[in-house]
C-alpha cells in the first residue's frame, strides 16, 4: 500500500499540471489524499461506483476510476468535472498510481528478500532464484553496516540512511529490528576497508548533523557473492556487541579490526568465571571503588607511565606509587610489571564481558 503522503505528492502534482482536482479514496469511499476540500457527497457515490462492474464511470458532475494492483481493487480515483480533460486526467492518474503500486511492491518484495537472506532463512537455490526474479546482481563486492540508533524505530535517522544510499541502485536498506537500521551496500572494485571506515563515519556524522541522533555503526567483511551477505551482517554484528562491551568510546567498530576483544567475546561464560576466580580470589574489579579504577585505566592509557599518570591524575607520584602497591598487596598483581600489567588487562575485559552477558538472556 502506497502511503498517503506519496499519494497527496502525486495528485498535487497533477492537479499543479492539469487544473483538475483529484480525490484518491479506498473501497469504503474514505478520502486517503485530496487537492479540493469540496469533498461533498463523494464517499456514498464512491461506495456505489465500487459496487458496479464498470472500471471507469461518470456520476454527477464527477469521472470515477477503479486503480487495480495485480486484479485487486486498491483504490478509487475521482477527477472533478465532466469534461475531456477531466476523464483524460483521471486515466493518467490511474496509470500513475499502479505504476507506482508496482514500485512499492518491487521494493517491498526486495526488503523481504533481503532481510530473510540476512537472517538465513532461505535455501541456497531460493536465493539464486529470488535475486534473478528481483534483478539483483549475485556476483558483486557488498558488505553489511548495522547503525544502532539510540531510540528504538528513529524514522528520521531511516531516511537519511535511505537518503544516502538508495540513489546508486546497488544499496538496500532495511531492518530486522528496532534499533538497529541495516545498510547492505554495493562497493566498487577500488572500494578497500579504508573506503569502507570513511563511509562508516560519514554515516555517523550525518546523523549527528542531519537526524541529530547518537549512533554506532559497525561493518563486516567484503564479500563477493549474494549468498555470503549473511556472513557480513554476523560479522558487523559481533563488531557491534564487541564496541559496546569494550571500546564505548568507538562510535565505528570493523570486523577486521577487534583486537583481543574478538577472543574474550568467544570465551564460554564458566571459563570467564573461572579465570577471575584464578586471578582475583574473592575480589573483582567490580568491588574496586571509583579511585582506584580511574588510577587504573588511567595508568594503562599512559603505557605504565608512572610520571605521566600522575601528573594527569593531578597527584604527587608518591601517592600513583602508594596506591599501585596497595592494589599489589590485595590482588597480587604489579601492574608495573609488564606480565601482571596484561593479565590484569584482560582480567578487566573478561569482567566487562561477563557484566554484558548478565544484561541479556544468556
Amino acid at each position: 500500500m502506497i502511503s498517503n503522503q506519496i499519494l497527496q505528492h502525486t495528485i498535487d502534482g497533477l492537479k499543479d499540471i492539469t487544473k483538475i482536482d483529484l480525490f484518491v479514496s479506498d473501497m469504503e469511499g474514505n478520502i486517503l489524499a485530496n487537492t479540493s476540500k469540496e469533498i461533498g457527497d463523494l464517499k456514498e457515490s464512491i461506495s456505489g461506483f465500487v459496487d458496479s462492474p464498470a472500471d471507469s464511470q461518470a456520476l454527477k458532475t464527477n469521472q470515477y476510476f477503479k486503480v487495480y494492483d495485480e486484479g485487486q481493487l486498491e483504490y478509487v480515483v475521482v477527477a472533478k468535472g465532466d469534461s475531456e480533460e477531466a476523464y483524460t486526467t483521471g486515466k493518467i492518474t490511474v496509470f500513475q498510481l499502479q505504476n507506482l503500486l508496482v514500485a512499492y511492491k518491487e521494493r517491498y518484495d526486495k526488503d523481504n528478500f533481503i532481510k530473510n537472506l540476512l537472517l538465513d532463512n532461505l535455501l541456497l537455490v531460493d536465493i539464486f532464484n529470488r535475486a534473478k526474479k528481483l534483478h539483483i546482481e549475485m556476483d558483486a563486492r557488498r558488505v553489511v553496516y548495522i547503525v544502532e540508533t539510540s531510540k528504538e524505530k528513529d524514522n528520521e535517522a531511516l531516511e537519511t540512511v535511505r537518503s544516502l544510499f538508495t540513489g546508486s541502485g546497488k544499496d538496500f536498506i532495511t531492518a530486522v529490528d528496532e534499533k538497529n537500521i541495516i545498510l547492505v551496500k554495493g562497493l566498487a572494485d577500488t572500494d578497500n576497508y579504508e573506503s569502507l571506515e570513511k563511509t562508516a563515519q560519514v554515516i555517523v556524522d550525518m546523523l549527528n548533523t542531519e537526524a541529530m541522533a547518537r549512533v554506532r555503526v559497525s561493518y563486516g567483511t567484503i564479500v563477493k557473492d549474494i549468498k555470503e551477505v549473511s556472513r557480513s551482517y554476523k560479522e558487523a554484528k559481533m563488531a557491534l556487541d564487541v564496541g559496546k562491551i569494550f571500546y564505548g568510546d568507538k562510535k565505528v567498530m570493523a570486523y577486521n579490526n577487534l583486537g583481543i576483544g574478538r577472543l574474550i567475546y568467544q570465551l564460554p561464560l564458566p571459563l570467564c568465571k573461572m579465570f577471575i576466580k584464578e586471578i582475583f580470589a574473592e575480589q573483582t574489579p567490580n568491588d574496586f571503588d571509583e579511585e582506584t579504577l580511574t588510577t587504573i585505566n588511567k595508568f594503562f592509557e599512559n603505557n605504565l607511565n608512572v610520571s605521566e599518570t600522575s601528573r594527569q591524575l593531578y597527584i604527587h607520584r608518591n601517592t600513583l606509587v602508594y596506591r599501585l602497591d596497595k592494589l599489589q598487596k590485595s590482588t597480587g598483581l604489579d601492574l608495573r610489571v609488564f606480565e601482571d600489567a596484561i593479565t590484569f588487562q584482560i582480567a578487566l575485559m573478561v569482567v566487562k564481558y561477563m557484566n554484558y552477558l548478565e544484561t541479556i538472556d544468556y
